[in-house]
C-alpha cells in the first residue's frame, strides 16, 4: 500500500464515498480501509497524521482500535477523529477513554470534514 497521511475506517459505503469525495475536492489523498487490521498495518508501516474512525462499526471494536493506535509508539502521534450516531453515548465515552482526539456526531463530522482534512494537510507542510 502506498503511503497516505490520512487513513479512514468508515462503517459503510456511504461514509466511505463522502470521505473520498470531500478529500478529492480538496486535493487530499485518503486511504479508505474496510477492516481494522489493514489500517493498523498501514499506520505502523507509515504513520499517518490523521485517522478517521467510525464508531458505528459492527464486527470489531472501534475503541480497541483507537487504543491500539494511541498506545503504539509508531502511531501514537496520529490524530484520531471518531464519528458516531449522536445517540450512542456508550461508544462516545469508550472512544474518549481510548484516546480519541475528537469524537463527533455523524452530522457534525460531515459538516466539519473539509476542515478536519485541511487541518491535517496543513500540519504536514
Amino acid at each position: 500500500m502506498e503511503h497516505k497521511d490520512i487513513l479512514a475506517l468508515p462503517a459503510d459505503l456511504m461514509f466511505a464515498s463522502r470521505i473520498r469525495a470531500t478529500a478529492t475536492t480538496l486535493g487530499i489523498e485518503v486511504a479508505v480501509l474496510a477492516r481494522p487490521a489493514p489500517l493498523l498495518d498501514a499506520a505502523r508501516e507509515n504513520p499517518p497524521s490523521l485517522v478517521l474512525v467510525d464508531l458505528d462499526a459492527r464486527g470489531w471494536d472501534p475503541a480497541a482500535l483507537i487504543r491500539d493506535l494511541k498506545q503504539d509508539e509508531r502511531t501514537s502521534s496520529a490524530r484520531v477523529v471518531a464519528f458516531v450516531s449522536h445517540v450512542r453515548q456508550d461508544a462516545i465515552e469508550a472512544a474518549r477513554a481510548a484516546g480519541a482526539d475528537r469524537v463527533l456526531a455523524r452530522s457534525a463530522f460531515i459538516r466539519e470534514l473539509p476542515d478536519i482534512l485541511s487541518a491535517s494537510r496543513a500540519t504536514q507542510t
